[in-house]
Order: C-alpha cells, then structure tokens, then sequence
C-alpha cells in the first residue's frame, strides 16, 4: 500500500512506495536549526520508492558526517519536505514526518547524533541513542 503526503500548502505531493526502512529523530546540528531547535523526525524510504510533484527548492549542505546533503523545499510555502545524503550508491531519502498523511509510519526507532542535542533535550529512554551517525 503506498503512503501519502504533502507540504503545508499542497503544491508538492509525494507517493511512498512500500513501508519505511527505518525511521530516526536527529539531534545534529542542521536538523536542530531546521526544527528551529528541536530534532527532526525522518522516515527513510529508498529512492525508487519515492515519487515526488511539485515545484522544489534544493539546497545542498555539508554535514557533519562530510556527506554533501540535498534538502527539498516547497517553492510555494517553503515547507521541508526532505533530505538525502548525495552518495553512491544512493542513500535512502528521509522524509520529514511531519508531511506524512500518516505520521504514525515515522514513529522512530532510535535516536542519531544525540551528543549534540541541547542539555533540556528529553530522550526516550526505550529507543537506542547513538552519539553521531548510526552504525552502517
């Protein structure tokens, strides 16, 4: 069964083939500034799965893994609608939960770069934390 979503404005809509791979919160330093301080909560899909409409932004990123990102914007109202690391071979594409029709397939099963989360940050304590990226 496909999933849905789409940004605030509805001008990008995406059609999610399949189940996610995972889902993550990130607590590094870009996703903070992107949650405007909190993480963010990404649900990976791989990119044959992902079909995407709409008028995109795109702005590319070192991060601090050294891994040049893309991040896709709505043109329209500026929502992000998601990231991918531009690797070979392609990384799987991370979804922002919150342009999910069902954000209950992004509930996350661990939790990235969790030392660089703030002192108030509040960790669930039955997801694995990993300091910096996941293990491969």
């Amino acid at each position: 069964m496909p999933h849905t979503g789409q940004c605030l404005c509805g001008a990008v809509k995406l059609t999610l083939s399949g189940d996610p791979l995972a889902a993550r919160m990130c607590w590094c330093r870009d996703c903070q500034r992107l949650a405007s301080g909190s993480a963010t909560v990404n649900a990976l899909f791989p990119a044959e799965a992902v079909e995407v409409t709409g008028d995109l932004t795109l702005h590319h990123k070192t991060a601090d893994s050294g891994n040049t990102v893309e991040r896709a914007f709505c043109s329209a109202c500026g929502s992000h609608v998601f990231s991918r690391p531009l690797v070979t071979p392609p990384a799987p594409y991370r979804i922002r939960a919150g342009v999910l029709d069902n954000p209950e397939i992004a509930k996350p099963s661990g939790i990235i770069w969790a030392d660089s989360a703030p002192s108030w940050a509040v960790f669930d304590p039955s997801l694995p934390r990993h300091p910096k990226a996941p293990p491969a």
